[in-house]
């Protein structure tokens, strides 16, 4: 007849057994050293992972696919966020990827989702990218909607607006939108891209 072992006396799993191991004191090395390694080793994972995070947001990296490369890319080179007078480019992360920490992991993740389209062939061709192109469009807009165009707001700001003529009538008529609890991407949706063929714009109801 066997004899039920209790269970403080049985033989410890290898969760256990590492947990256990990583719980004991260190006899070789001082409390000061395993700090000093652990916080070594906490920059350089942060600063690899940072370093990594970043390459994810230049537009080399955006563009590595001919998804991007061959349908919204060539529309974005022709528009002023790419090239105008100033010389000052406003590239895809700029658009579409906050710059705050936390908002910005949720965007990452968000657009990890875009991996399983690439692998299955969602839009490998100009003519399915067209035949997706309101519905792409219309989450993109969702997002900056409910952000209120943050990452418009990066770069564009109503102070920063001129104060001529011309400048005046545009900071109004952006006060008056901002009243009426509309943003950036409310008027300005195909600045960077070309419109979905079933877009229909609101404003020419008015």
């Amino acid at each position: 007849m066997n004899e039920k072992i209790p269970e403080n006396e049985k033989t410890p799993g290898l969760l256990s057994r590492i947990w256990r191991t990583l719980r004991r004191p260190s006899a070789k090395w001082s409390m000061l050293t395993l700090l000093l390694i652990g916080g070594l080793g906490g920059i350089i994972f942060w600063g690899g992972f940072n370093t990594a995070l970043e390459e994810t947001n230049q537009l080399a990296f955006c563009t590595s696919c001919h998804e991007m490369k061959d349908n919204v890319y060539q529309e974005y080179k022709t528009t002023i966020h790419y090239s105008n007078r100033v010389g000052v480019r406003a590239i895809c992360s700029n658009c579409h990827v906050p710059h705050e920490w936390g908002p910005k992991m949720i965007r990452k993740i968000q657009a990890s989702q875009e991996v399983w389209a690439k692998l299955t062939g969602k839009i490998d061709t100009r003519q399915k990218f067209e035949s997706h192109r309101m519905e792409l469009a219309t989450k993109e807009w969702a997002r900056m909607k409910a952000n209120g165009s943050r990452e418009c707001r990066n770069c564009h700001s109503f102070e920063a607006m001129s104060k001529d003529a011309q400048g005046e009538s545009r900071y109004n008529k952006h006060m008056a939108a901002q009243a009426a609890g509309q943003t950036c991407i409310d008027c300005h949706k195909g600045i960077a891209h070309h419109l979905p063929k079933e877009y229909h714009d609101p404003n020419e109801d008015e």
